[in-house]
C-alpha cells in the first residue's frame, strides 16, 4: 500500500542529490511529484526518470531566491490542484572557505538560498498547505546547524536558523493543520559534497567521527522524508530527525 497516494508533493532543489532521491521515492510512494530546481534540464531529466516508473511528476524551474520564482511555481499548483499536502524545502549551497576571508557577496548568496529561500517557500507555499487539511512541511537542515567546522561557520549559520525557523513555524502553522519538522542529515554523498568526502584526510577524520563508520546515502535521506510526510507522523510537528550515522551523538 503506497504511503502517499493521492497527494501533492513539491520538492525544491530536485534536479540533484537529496531533493532528487526525495522527490523519486515520494513518487514511488504516489504522490503526483512537482520536481523542482534552478537547473531545469536536471528537474526535467528526474520528471523523465519518475515517469519511466508508471509514476507522476512535472518539473519546475525555480530559483528560491527569487520572489517572482517562487510565487510562480506556487501559482502553477494551486492553478492545478487547489492545494499541497507535502513540501519540501531542500534548496541549497554552501560556500567553503575561512570565516576571517568572507566577503559580503559570499555570504549573501549562501543566505539569499539556505535561510531567504526557505523562508519565502515556507511563508508563500503555507495557503496550499493550509488547504490540504494535513500539509507537512519538511526542512532539510544539517547537523552542521549544531556543531561547528572550519570553513563551514556560513553554511553552519544558515542551518542553525533553520532549526530555530522549524520550531517557530510547527507552532505558529499548528492551528491550521500543518506539520512542520526537519531533518538534520550527517554527511552525505552527494555532489555537494564529493570534493570534501574525497580528500582522504577529510575523509578519515569525519568517518572517525561517525559511529556508523560510513557516509550516508541521499535514500536514506529521502526514507526519513517519507516518515515525515506521511501519516506515520501525523502527531510529529516541531521536530527535528538526526540522520548521521550517530556523528551528532559522539564526541
Amino acid at each position: 500500500m503506497s504511503r502517499l497516494g493521492d497527494r501533492i508533493a513539491l520538492v525544491t532543489g530536485a534536479g540533484s542529490g537529496l531533493g532528487r532521491a526525495t522527490a523519486k521515492l515520494f513518487a514511488a510512494e504516489g504522490a503526483h511529484v512537482y520536481v523542482t530546481d534552478i537547473d531545469g534540464g536536471a528537474a526535467e531529466t528526474v520528471v523523465r526518470d519518475i515517469r519511466g516508473t508508471g509514476a507522476s511528476a512535472q518539473a519546475i524551474t525555480a530559483d528560491v531566491s527569487r520572489g517572482s520564482d517562487v510565487t510562480a511555481m506556487f501559482r502553477a499548483v494551486g492553478a492545478a490542484h487547489g492545494r499541497l499536502d507535502v513540501l519540501v524545502n531542500n534548496a541549497g549551497l554552501n560556500v567553503r572557505g575561512d570565516f576571517r576571508h568572507l566577503s559580503d557577496a559570499e555570504w549573501v548568496k549562501i543566505r539569499e538560498v539556505n535561510l531567504d529561500g526557505v523562508v519565502r517557500v515556507a511563508r508563500d507555499g503555507f495557503a496550499l498547505l493550509r488547504a490540504s487539511g494535513r500539509g507537512s512541511l519538511i526542512n532539510i537542515a544539517s547537523i552542521m546547524g549544531h556543531r561547528g567546522l572550519r570553513q563551514l561557520v556560513a553554511y553552519s549559520a544558515t542551518k542553525g536558523a533553520l532549526l530555530a525557523l522549524t520550531r517557530g513555524l510547527a507552532v505558529e502553522y499548528a492551528p491550521f493543520a500543518v506539520r512542520v519538522n526537519a531533518l538534520a542529515p550527517g554527511f552525505v554523498e552527494t555532489a555537494l559534497t564529493q570534493r570534501a568526502l574525497r580528500n582522504p584526510g577529510i575523509q578519515r577524520a569525519l568517518l572517525e567521527s561517525t559511529p556508523l563508520r560510513r557516509f550516508g546515502l541521499p535514500e536514506e535521506i529521502a526514507k526519513a522524508a517519507l516518515f515525515f510526510a506521511s501519516d506515520d507522523a501525523s502527531y510529529v510537528t516541531g521536530a527535528e530527525l538526526a540522520v548521521d550515522g550517530g556523528m551528532s551523538a559522539s564526541l
